[in-house]
Protein backbone atom coordinates (compact mmCIF):
# COMPACT_ATOMS: atom_id res chain seq x y z
CA UNK A 1 0.00 0.00 0.00
CA UNK A 2 2.99 2.24 0.62
CA UNK A 3 3.63 2.05 -3.27
CA UNK A 4 0.18 3.22 -3.91
CA UNK A 5 0.63 6.15 -1.23
CA UNK A 6 4.00 7.46 -3.30
CA UNK A 7 2.27 7.49 -6.53
CA UNK A 8 -0.66 9.28 -5.68
CA UNK A 9 1.04 11.64 -3.37
CA UNK A 10 3.09 12.39 -6.51
CA UNK A 11 0.88 12.50 -9.15
CA UNK A 12 1.31 9.34 -11.05
CA UNK A 13 -2.23 8.37 -11.82
CA UNK A 14 -3.41 5.08 -10.62
CA UNK A 15 -3.53 2.72 -14.14
CA UNK A 16 -7.17 1.24 -14.36
CA UNK A 17 -5.46 -3.03 -13.44
CA UNK A 18 -3.98 -1.42 -10.32
CA UNK A 19 -7.65 -0.30 -9.36
CA UNK A 20 -9.16 -3.67 -9.77
CA UNK A 21 -6.51 -5.01 -7.35
CA UNK A 22 -7.75 -2.27 -5.01
CA UNK A 23 -11.38 -2.90 -5.02
CA UNK A 24 -10.17 -6.20 -4.28
CA UNK A 25 -8.20 -5.88 -1.44
CA UNK A 26 -9.02 -6.72 2.48
CA UNK A 27 -6.76 -4.36 3.52
CA UNK A 28 -8.81 -1.72 4.71
CA UNK A 29 -6.52 -0.02 6.82
CA UNK A 30 -4.13 0.25 3.97
CA UNK A 31 -6.57 1.88 2.04
CA UNK A 32 -7.75 4.14 4.28
CA UNK A 33 -4.23 5.89 4.99
CA UNK A 34 -3.57 6.05 1.65
CA UNK A 35 -6.96 7.97 0.43
CA UNK A 36 -6.56 10.31 3.83
CA UNK A 37 -3.14 11.04 2.79
CA UNK A 38 -4.30 11.77 -0.95
CA UNK A 39 -7.10 13.76 0.64
CA UNK A 40 -4.76 15.63 2.64
CA UNK A 41 -2.73 16.88 0.33
CA UNK A 42 -5.98 17.64 -1.99
CA UNK A 43 -6.84 19.81 1.13
CA UNK A 44 -4.64 20.66 3.42
CA UNK A 45 -7.29 23.39 4.79
CA UNK A 46 -8.18 22.58 8.48
CA UNK A 47 -12.04 22.12 7.92
CA UNK A 48 -13.86 19.96 6.38
CA UNK A 49 -17.56 21.08 5.24
CA UNK A 50 -21.13 20.32 4.64
CA UNK A 51 -23.90 22.52 2.80
CA UNK A 52 -27.81 23.17 4.14
CA UNK A 53 -29.99 22.47 1.15
CA UNK A 54 -33.37 20.25 0.68
CA UNK A 55 -34.10 17.02 -1.88
CA UNK A 56 -37.47 18.22 -3.68
CA UNK A 57 -39.16 15.10 -4.99
CA UNK A 58 -41.58 17.21 -7.48
CA UNK A 59 -43.21 13.82 -8.62
CA UNK A 60 -42.88 10.04 -8.09
CA UNK A 61 -45.00 9.28 -11.04
CA UNK A 62 -42.44 7.55 -13.32
CA UNK A 63 -42.26 5.07 -16.72
CA UNK A 64 -39.02 3.69 -16.02
CA UNK A 65 -39.67 1.37 -13.64
CA UNK A 66 -36.16 0.48 -12.34
CA UNK A 67 -36.12 -2.62 -10.18
CA UNK A 68 -34.05 -1.01 -7.62
CA UNK A 69 -35.99 1.76 -6.60
CA UNK A 70 -39.07 1.59 -4.12
CA UNK A 71 -40.00 5.55 -4.60
CA UNK A 72 -41.74 5.50 -8.11
CA UNK A 73 -45.18 4.95 -9.04
CA UNK A 74 -46.93 4.17 -11.85
CA UNK A 75 -49.51 6.62 -13.82
CA UNK A 76 -52.45 6.69 -12.52
CA UNK A 77 -51.45 4.57 -8.98
CA UNK A 78 -53.32 6.58 -6.32
CA UNK A 79 -50.07 7.23 -4.58
CA UNK A 80 -48.53 9.12 -7.37
CA UNK A 81 -48.88 12.89 -6.87
CA UNK A 82 -47.06 16.36 -8.54
CA UNK A 83 -46.52 18.73 -6.39
CA UNK A 84 -48.30 22.14 -7.08
CA UNK A 85 -46.42 25.48 -7.02
CA UNK A 86 -47.56 26.44 -3.73
CA UNK A 87 -45.97 23.44 -1.94
CA UNK A 88 -42.85 23.45 -4.10
CA UNK A 89 -42.15 27.27 -2.89
CA UNK A 90 -43.51 26.35 0.91
CA UNK A 91 -40.86 24.14 1.19
CA UNK A 92 -38.06 26.44 -0.36
CA UNK A 93 -39.35 29.16 2.34
CA UNK A 94 -38.77 26.71 4.91
CA UNK A 95 -35.05 25.78 3.80
CA UNK A 96 -33.75 29.18 3.34
CA UNK A 97 -35.42 30.19 6.54
CA UNK A 98 -33.64 27.01 8.40
CA UNK A 99 -29.74 28.54 6.60
CA UNK A 100 -30.55 26.85 3.29
CA UNK A 101 -28.42 28.00 0.26
CA UNK A 102 -29.86 25.64 -2.69
CA UNK A 103 -32.41 22.42 -3.57
CA UNK A 104 -31.66 19.62 -5.15
CA UNK A 105 -34.55 19.10 -7.15
CA UNK A 106 -35.34 15.47 -9.31
CA UNK A 107 -38.19 13.50 -10.10
CA UNK A 108 -39.81 10.41 -11.77
CA UNK A 109 -39.47 10.49 -15.47
CA UNK A 110 -43.39 11.63 -15.85
CA UNK A 111 -44.76 11.06 -18.90
CA UNK A 112 -46.92 14.14 -19.19
CA UNK A 113 -44.85 16.97 -18.45
CA UNK A 114 -43.07 18.88 -21.50
CA UNK A 115 -40.80 21.44 -21.20
CA UNK A 116 -42.53 24.22 -20.79
CA UNK A 117 -43.52 22.82 -17.52
CA UNK A 118 -40.12 22.83 -16.13
CA UNK A 119 -39.15 26.45 -18.06
CA UNK A 120 -42.19 28.19 -16.12
CA UNK A 121 -41.17 26.34 -12.53
CA UNK A 122 -37.45 27.51 -12.86
CA UNK A 123 -38.58 30.49 -14.17
CA UNK A 124 -41.41 30.74 -10.84
CA UNK A 125 -38.43 29.74 -8.49
CA UNK A 126 -35.75 32.14 -10.03
CA UNK A 127 -38.39 35.01 -9.54
CA UNK A 128 -39.25 34.28 -5.60
CA UNK A 129 -36.03 33.06 -4.40
CA UNK A 130 -32.47 33.59 -4.10
CA UNK A 131 -31.32 29.82 -4.02
CA UNK A 132 -29.25 27.71 -5.81
CA UNK A 133 -31.46 25.13 -8.40
CA UNK A 134 -29.45 22.24 -8.50
CA UNK A 135 -31.46 19.99 -10.31
CA UNK A 136 -32.67 17.47 -13.12
CA UNK A 137 -30.32 14.31 -13.18
CA UNK A 138 -29.14 13.05 -16.89
CA UNK A 139 -31.85 10.44 -16.66
CA UNK A 140 -34.70 13.26 -16.52
CA UNK A 141 -32.83 15.07 -18.92
CA UNK A 142 -32.71 12.39 -21.44
CA UNK A 143 -36.60 11.95 -21.13
CA UNK A 144 -37.32 15.83 -21.65
CA UNK A 145 -35.13 14.96 -24.93
CA UNK A 146 -37.21 12.54 -26.46
CA UNK A 147 -40.47 13.59 -24.97
CA UNK A 148 -40.33 17.28 -26.29
CA UNK A 149 -38.67 15.72 -29.66
CA UNK A 150 -35.36 18.25 -28.55
CA UNK A 151 -31.60 17.40 -28.76
CA UNK A 152 -29.96 16.93 -25.66
CA UNK A 153 -27.95 20.64 -25.76
CA UNK A 154 -31.20 22.48 -26.01
CA UNK A 155 -32.78 21.17 -23.71
CA UNK A 156 -30.12 22.03 -21.04
CA UNK A 157 -30.08 25.78 -22.61
CA UNK A 158 -33.67 26.28 -21.85
CA UNK A 159 -32.95 24.45 -18.71
CA UNK A 160 -30.15 26.71 -18.19
CA UNK A 161 -31.82 30.15 -19.24
CA UNK A 162 -35.06 29.43 -17.21
CA UNK A 163 -32.52 29.56 -13.96
CA UNK A 164 -31.26 25.92 -14.06
CA UNK A 165 -27.91 25.92 -12.01
CA UNK A 166 -25.83 22.61 -11.77
CA UNK A 167 -27.12 18.85 -12.50
CA UNK A 168 -27.20 16.53 -9.74
CA UNK A 169 -25.11 12.94 -10.60
CA UNK A 170 -27.87 10.90 -9.62
CA UNK A 171 -29.20 8.38 -12.52
CA UNK A 172 -25.70 6.84 -13.22
CA UNK A 173 -26.12 3.52 -10.80
CA UNK A 174 -23.15 1.68 -12.44
CA UNK A 175 -22.03 2.98 -16.20
CA UNK A 176 -21.93 -0.35 -17.93
CA UNK A 177 -24.67 -1.38 -19.95
CA UNK A 178 -24.94 -5.26 -18.78
CA UNK A 179 -26.23 -3.58 -15.21
CA UNK A 180 -28.32 -0.96 -16.61
CA UNK A 181 -30.07 -3.79 -18.79
CA UNK A 182 -31.07 -5.61 -15.86
CA UNK A 183 -31.65 -2.53 -13.40
CA UNK A 184 -32.99 0.01 -15.43
CA UNK A 185 -33.78 -0.75 -19.15
CA UNK A 186 -36.22 1.66 -19.67
CA UNK A 187 -33.86 4.49 -18.83
CA UNK A 188 -30.76 6.33 -20.43
CA UNK A 189 -27.83 4.26 -21.26
CA UNK A 190 -24.17 4.84 -19.72
CA UNK A 191 -23.36 6.26 -22.76
CA UNK A 192 -26.36 9.22 -22.68
CA UNK A 193 -25.78 9.54 -19.18
CA UNK A 194 -22.08 10.65 -19.97
CA UNK A 195 -23.09 12.30 -23.31
CA UNK A 196 -25.65 14.35 -20.72
CA UNK A 197 -22.56 15.77 -18.08
CA UNK A 198 -20.36 16.34 -21.14
CA UNK A 199 -22.78 18.68 -22.95
CA UNK A 200 -23.54 20.38 -19.67
CA UNK A 201 -20.19 21.02 -18.89
CA UNK A 202 -18.93 22.45 -21.90
CA UNK A 203 -22.57 24.85 -21.59
CA UNK A 204 -20.77 25.89 -18.29
CA UNK A 205 -23.09 23.82 -16.23
CA UNK A 206 -21.30 22.09 -13.30
CA UNK A 207 -22.62 18.78 -11.94
CA UNK A 208 -21.63 16.19 -9.34
CA UNK A 209 -21.15 12.48 -10.57
CA UNK A 210 -22.27 9.28 -7.98
CA UNK A 211 -22.14 5.61 -7.68
CA UNK A 212 -24.56 3.51 -6.47
CA UNK A 213 -23.17 0.23 -5.67
CA UNK A 214 -23.94 -3.29 -4.07
CA UNK A 215 -26.25 -4.81 -5.85
CA UNK A 216 -25.55 -6.70 -9.49
CA UNK A 217 -21.97 -5.22 -10.20
CA UNK A 218 -19.07 -6.85 -10.09
CA UNK A 219 -15.67 -5.22 -8.48
CA UNK A 220 -14.75 -4.83 -11.72
CA UNK A 221 -17.80 -2.89 -12.97
CA UNK A 222 -17.36 -0.56 -10.29
CA UNK A 223 -13.53 0.46 -11.33
CA UNK A 224 -15.02 0.68 -15.26
CA UNK A 225 -17.56 3.00 -13.72
CA UNK A 226 -14.92 5.18 -12.07
CA UNK A 227 -12.49 5.19 -15.19
CA UNK A 228 -15.21 6.43 -17.17
CA UNK A 229 -16.04 9.14 -14.78
CA UNK A 230 -12.34 9.87 -14.41
CA UNK A 231 -11.92 10.02 -18.53
CA UNK A 232 -14.75 12.65 -18.83
CA UNK A 233 -13.00 14.44 -16.33
CA UNK A 234 -10.21 15.07 -17.88
CA UNK A 235 -11.89 16.20 -21.33
CA UNK A 236 -14.42 18.56 -19.34
CA UNK A 237 -13.59 19.19 -15.50
CA UNK A 238 -16.58 19.85 -14.89
CA UNK A 239 -17.72 17.58 -12.00
CA UNK A 240 -17.59 19.05 -8.50
CA UNK A 241 -17.42 16.01 -6.60
CA UNK A 242 -18.03 12.40 -6.83
CA UNK A 243 -20.50 10.52 -4.63
CA UNK A 244 -20.46 7.03 -4.09
CA UNK A 245 -23.51 5.20 -2.32
CA UNK A 246 -24.88 2.03 -1.29
CA UNK A 247 -28.20 0.00 -2.60
CA UNK A 248 -31.01 -0.10 -0.47
CA UNK A 249 -32.67 -3.03 -1.18
CA UNK A 250 -35.88 -2.89 1.27
CA UNK A 251 -39.15 -2.59 -1.03
CA UNK A 252 -37.99 -2.75 -4.40
CA UNK A 253 -38.10 -5.33 -7.38
CA UNK A 254 -34.64 -5.73 -7.44
CA UNK A 255 -34.54 -7.08 -3.86
CA UNK A 256 -38.45 -9.60 -4.07
CA UNK A 257 -37.18 -10.85 -7.49
CA UNK A 258 -33.75 -11.64 -5.61
CA UNK A 259 -34.48 -12.68 -2.39
CA UNK A 260 -33.41 -16.46 -2.49
CA UNK A 261 -30.23 -16.09 -4.08
CA UNK A 262 -28.78 -12.95 -2.15
CA UNK A 263 -29.58 -10.42 0.64
CA UNK A 264 -27.83 -7.39 -1.30
CA UNK A 265 -26.44 -6.30 2.61
CA UNK A 266 -23.48 -3.90 1.80
CA UNK A 267 -21.89 -3.17 5.00
CA UNK A 268 -19.69 -0.39 6.77
CA UNK A 269 -16.41 -2.41 5.36
CA UNK A 270 -17.18 -2.39 1.67
CA UNK A 271 -18.74 0.91 1.87
CA UNK A 272 -15.28 2.37 3.38
CA UNK A 273 -12.97 0.35 0.68
CA UNK A 274 -14.87 1.57 -1.94
CA UNK A 275 -15.17 5.26 -1.01
CA UNK A 276 -11.29 5.13 -0.56
CA UNK A 277 -10.56 3.54 -3.76
CA UNK A 278 -12.63 6.30 -5.34
CA UNK A 279 -10.84 9.12 -3.66
CA UNK A 280 -7.47 7.17 -4.97
CA UNK A 281 -8.73 6.51 -8.42
CA UNK A 282 -10.20 9.75 -9.38
CA UNK A 283 -7.47 11.83 -9.09
CA UNK A 284 -8.88 14.93 -10.99
CA UNK A 285 -12.18 15.10 -8.91
CA UNK A 286 -11.50 17.51 -6.14
CA UNK A 287 -14.21 16.65 -3.24
CA UNK A 288 -15.30 13.03 -2.33
CA UNK A 289 -18.57 13.26 -0.62
CA UNK A 290 -19.47 10.58 2.42
CA UNK A 291 -23.24 9.54 2.83
CA UNK A 292 -24.84 9.25 6.12
CA UNK A 293 -27.78 8.96 4.09
CA UNK A 294 -26.87 5.53 3.60
CA UNK A 295 -24.41 4.55 6.37
CA UNK A 296 -25.66 6.27 9.50
CA UNK A 297 -23.46 9.29 11.14
CA UNK A 298 -20.41 6.85 12.39
CA UNK A 299 -19.90 5.34 9.54
CA UNK A 300 -20.07 8.81 7.44
CA UNK A 301 -17.72 9.95 10.05
CA UNK A 302 -14.99 7.63 9.56
CA UNK A 303 -15.78 8.18 5.62
CA UNK A 304 -13.87 11.42 6.48
CA UNK A 305 -10.53 9.72 7.10
CA UNK A 306 -10.94 7.67 4.41
CA UNK A 307 -10.75 9.60 1.32
CA UNK A 308 -14.19 12.26 1.80
CA UNK A 309 -13.89 15.54 2.52
CA UNK A 310 -17.44 16.46 2.77
CA UNK A 311 -20.48 15.24 4.79
CA UNK A 312 -22.84 16.51 2.41
CA UNK A 313 -25.99 17.86 3.09
CA UNK A 314 -28.31 18.42 6.26
CA UNK A 315 -31.01 16.95 3.71
CA UNK A 316 -33.94 18.54 5.36
CA UNK A 317 -36.32 16.35 3.37
CA UNK A 318 -35.29 13.44 1.74
CA UNK A 319 -37.80 10.68 0.05
CA UNK A 320 -36.02 7.99 -2.13
CA UNK A 321 -33.91 6.44 0.10
CA UNK A 322 -36.45 6.44 2.83
CA UNK A 323 -38.70 4.79 0.56
CA UNK A 324 -36.21 2.02 0.62
CA UNK A 325 -36.60 1.20 4.36
CA UNK A 326 -33.48 3.27 5.36
CA UNK A 327 -34.31 6.70 7.43
CA UNK A 328 -31.13 8.09 9.24
CA UNK A 329 -31.52 11.67 9.96
CA UNK A 330 -28.75 13.93 10.97
CA UNK A 331 -29.13 17.95 12.13
CA UNK A 332 -27.07 20.43 11.43
CA UNK A 333 -25.60 20.22 14.45
CA UNK A 334 -25.14 16.94 14.46
CA UNK A 335 -22.61 17.23 11.11
CA UNK A 336 -20.95 19.91 12.97
CA UNK A 337 -20.29 17.58 15.95
CA UNK A 338 -18.76 14.86 14.16
CA UNK A 339 -16.54 17.14 12.07
CA UNK A 340 -15.13 19.03 15.26
CA UNK A 341 -14.55 15.48 17.05
CA UNK A 342 -12.07 14.55 14.10
CA UNK A 343 -10.06 17.40 15.27
CA UNK A 344 -11.29 19.45 12.14
CA UNK A 345 -13.17 23.14 11.56
CA UNK A 346 -16.44 22.70 10.43
CA UNK A 347 -17.27 25.22 7.45
CA UNK A 348 -20.44 25.34 5.68
CA UNK A 349 -20.27 25.32 1.70
CA UNK A 350 -22.43 26.27 -1.47
CA UNK A 351 -22.89 23.78 -4.46
CA UNK A 352 -19.26 24.93 -5.95
CA UNK A 353 -17.56 24.11 -2.59
CA UNK A 354 -16.78 27.73 -1.69
CA UNK A 355 -16.83 28.04 1.70
CA UNK A 356 -19.50 30.96 3.07
CA UNK A 357 -17.45 33.35 5.61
Amino acid sequence: MNNVIDKVCSHKRLPFEEGINLIKSHDLIGLGTAADRFCQKLHPEQYRTYVIDRNINYTNVCISGCKFCAFYRDKGNKEGYLLSKEELFKKIEETISLGGTQILMQGGLHPDLKIDYYIDLLRSIKERFTIHIHSFSPPEIIHFSQLNNLPIKEVLILLKDAGLDTIPGGGAEILTDRCRGILSPHKCSASEWLQVMKEAHKLGIKSTSTMMFGHIETLEERIIHLEKIRQLQDETGGFTAFIPWTFQPKNTALSVSSEKRTSFKIGGFDYLRTLAVSRLFLDNIPNIQASWVTQGSKIAQLALKFGANDLGSTMIEENVVRAAGVDYRLKKEEMISLIIDLGFEAMQRDCYYNVRI
